[in-house]
C-alpha cells in the first residue's frame, strides 16, 4: 500500500511539474512577445505622425490597423480628414521637428466593466517632444499586426526639464539604501540576537517618503512606506521620471541602538580595568 502510494503521489507530481513548465514557458513566450512588440510601437508612432507632418495620408493608413473589428464601418476618405486635423493640433503646438520615446506599454485586467484593455490590445504612451516642450500621446495598437487602433493626445504641454537638479536629487535618495546596507552588515557583525527582525525593520521601516519629479518637483508622503532598502526609482520619459525614498526610520533606530550598546560596553570596559 506505501510503494503504491509512493508511486501514485511521484505521478502526480511528475503532471505537476509538466504543468508549471508549461505554463512558464508560456508565460515566457508570451512575455517576450510583448517585449518584442513594445519595440515597435515607437517606431509605428514615429512613421505615423512623420507621414501626417508630410501630408502623405496614404501613407498614414498603412500605420492604422484599419483591417480590424474597430475600423469595419469607418471610410478611409474620413479617416483621412481625420488625419488633418490632428496634424494640425499637433503642428499648432509643437511644430513639425519632434523626437519620439517609449513611455509605457499596458493590458490592464479589472472586474470593473469598461477599464479593463480591450481583447486583443495594448495600451501604450509614447513622448513627442520639440527643443523646448513635450507631450504625450496615448495609443491602442491591435496585438496582431501591431498598428494602430485608437490615438489621442493627452492633456499635457510641459516645458521640458533640466534634468541636472533630478539626477543630483538621486545621490541623495541612493545614499538611502547604502546607509541601511551598512546598518544591516553592523547588524550582522553584532552579538544581537534575533538579527533578523533588525534586519526586516531596516529593510521596510523606511517612511515617510520624499518623491522627487522631473516634471511636480518636490512631495511629500506621510504614510508611504519604501520597503526595497528605502528607495524607488522610475525613468521613462520627462512625464515619469521620479526618485523617491523613504526615511531610514529603521535604519537610524538601530544604528542608535548599536551605538548606545558600543558605549556601554565601553563604560563596562573601563570600569573593569585595575587601577
Amino acid at each position: 500500500m506505501a510503494l503504491y502510494l509512493s508511486r501514485h503521489q511521484w505521478k502526480r507530481m511528475n503532471k505537476i511539474k509538466q504543468a508549471l513548465l508549461l505554463i512558464g514557458a508560456l508565460s515566457l513566450f508570451t512575455s517576450c512577445d510583448f517585449i518584442n512588440n513594445v519595440f515597435t510601437y515607437k517606431d509605428t508612432t514615429e512613421g505615423f505622425l512623420e507621414a501626417l507632418i508630410e501630408e502623405d495620408y496614404d501613407k498614414g493608413l498603412s500605420f492604422i490597423a484599419i483591417e480590424s473589428e474597430a475600423f469595419k464601418d469607418v471610410n478611409t476618405d474620413t479617416l483621412k480628414l481625420r488625419f488633418a486635423t490632428f496634424k494640425n493640433i499637433i503642428v499648432r503646438n509643437f511644430g513639425t521637428d519632434l523626437n519620439y520615446k517609449f513611455i509605457s506599454a499596458n493590458k490592464t485586467l479589472s472586474t470593473v466593466e469598461g477599464e479593463s484593455t480591450s481583447p486583443n490590445t495594448t495600451e501604450a504612451q509614447i513622448e513627442f517632444s520639440n527643443d523646448k516642450e513635450f507631450g504625450v500621446f496615448e495609443i491602442v495598437f491591435d496585438d496582431d499586426s501591431n498598428k494602430i487602433r485608437y490615438i489621442n493626445t493627452l492633456d499635457i504641454k510641459e516645458e521640458i526639464p533640466s534634468m541636472g537638479l533630478f539626477w543630483l536629487f538621486g545621490i541623495l535618495a541612493i545614499s538611502v539604501p547604502v546607509f541601511n546596507i551598512w546598518i544591516i552588515r553592523k547588524i550582522k557583525k553584532s552579538n544581537l540576537k534575533k538579527k533578523w527582525l533588525k534586519y526586516i525593520a531596516v529593510i521596510f521601516l523606511n517612511v515617510p517618503a520624499i518623491t522627487y519629479s522631473a516634471i511636480y518637483g518636490l512631495s511629500f508622503n506621510l504614510l508611504s512606506f519604501q520597503i526595497l532598502f528605502g528607495i524607488s526609482f522610475y525613468y521613462s520619459g520627462y512625464l515619469s521620471s521620479v526618485w523617491t525614498f523613504g526615511i531610514p526610520l529603521g535604519g537610524l533606530y538601530w544604528f542608535w541602538k548599536l551605538r548606545k550598546k558600543a558605549e556601554s560596553e565601553t563604560l563596562m570596559e573601563e570600569e573593569t580595568l585595575p587601577e
